[in-house]
């Protein structure tokens, strides 16, 4: 898999909003992540949020938006998607990944990496409703994470 350069993919605008101060986050390689996603997903141009949020606001957005009463790690939303353009929003909760980290034993940076890959990935249509549609994504989370991160591997879900 061929990978652009960041400045290969710049009319993809990636904004990072830390809306949050439980931790401490690196956004360089959260856009960079975004923009490989969408890219190699065939978008050209667009606009994606990520909103790095407490668990309270990830809450409330869930129940809102999915009437799921508890919160969660990541939530997208598409607002656009036309052709090779794509606009929408990724939300990640800090906390959620904060305690996922020291559970499956990974960095808190590469946990929120790993949400904001599966955000992106949700954003460009992947699904992991079925196990086959989870297989499908976990697969390409992988391959992500392995080119973001050199060689390692994303957190075993399984």
């Amino acid at each position: 898999m061929n990978f652009p350069s960041p400045e290969d993919v710049l009319p993809l605008v990636v904004e990072i909003a830390d809306r949050q101060s439980a931790v401490n986050v690196a956004t360089d390689q959260m856009i960079q992540a975004v923009r490989y996603v969408l890219s190699d997903a065939g978008y050209t141009t667009g606009e994606i949020s990520v909103a790095i949020v407490d668990d309270p606001t990830i809450h409330q957005l869930n129940r809102q938006y999915l009437q799921h009463d508890y919160p969660t790690d990541v939530l997208t939303f598409v607002f656009e998607g036309l052709d090779s353009h794509l606009e929408g929003e990724i939300v990640v909760s800090a906390e959620t990944a904060q305690r996922n980290a020291m559970e499956y034993h990974q960095t808190l940076q590469n946990e929120i990496l790993l949400y904001v890959i599966h955000g992106a990935l949700h954003l460009v249509g992947y699904n992991d409703r079925s196990s086959q549609e989870l297989r499908r994504m976990q697969d390409a989370e992988q391959r992500y994470m392995r080119v973001m991160q050199g060689q390692n591997q994303a957190p075993n879900r399984e």
